[in-house]
């Protein structure tokens, strides 16, 4: 269970720094997806699962 909540803050220190460093460029990436088609939306978070596998198979 440590390890699962190493990892959930690492996620959201991750997901925290973009709007804390610039929230102009947060923004203005977030305004970008809302116009993506829900394909390119599930594309993205396909890969995105694909590159976490990839990196727990390699590093873990």
């Amino acid at each position: 269970m440590d390890t699962f909540l190493t990892a959930l803050a690492l996620v959201l220190i991750i997901e925290g720094l973009l709007p804390f460093a610039s929230p102009k460029a947060w923004r203005g990436v977030f305004e970008k997806v809302l116009l993506l088609s829900d394909g390119q939306i599930r594309f993205y978070g396909m890969a995105s699962i694909a590159a976490g596998l990839v990196l727990l198979v390699v590093f873990g």
